[in-house]
């Protein structure tokens, strides 16, 4: 909880989060990580794509290609904010 909290106060739009209704959504890929302030239907759906193409232990070429086009939507309807990290001053 201490690390959300942190996150908020760096983040002012965090605070705005409406519970139920919308999500942080965070991807590390490779050596890289993506947020996303997303409708809570976002994680949904990605839970269903992971569901419905998830194969083996590390889901197989299909899910990423899956997992990989939902964060291409994503990134293609936002907008950048500006990144702070816990612990650092806004």
């Amino acid at each position: 909880m201490e690390s959300w909290e942190a996150l908020v106060e760096g983040n002012a739009e965090l605070a705005t989060i409406e519970p139920d209704v919308e999500a942080l959504l965070v991807r590390r890929h490779r050596d890289a990580f993506e947020s996303y302030l997303v409708p809570i239907d976002a994680c949904y759906e990605l839970v269903g794509l992971v569901r419905l193409h998830w194969r083996g232990f590390d889901g197989g070429e299909e899910a990423r290609r899956a997992i990989d086009g939902h964060f291409e939507r994503l990134r293609a309807r936002s907008r950048p904010v500006r990144r702070v990290d816990a612990g650092e001053a806004p």
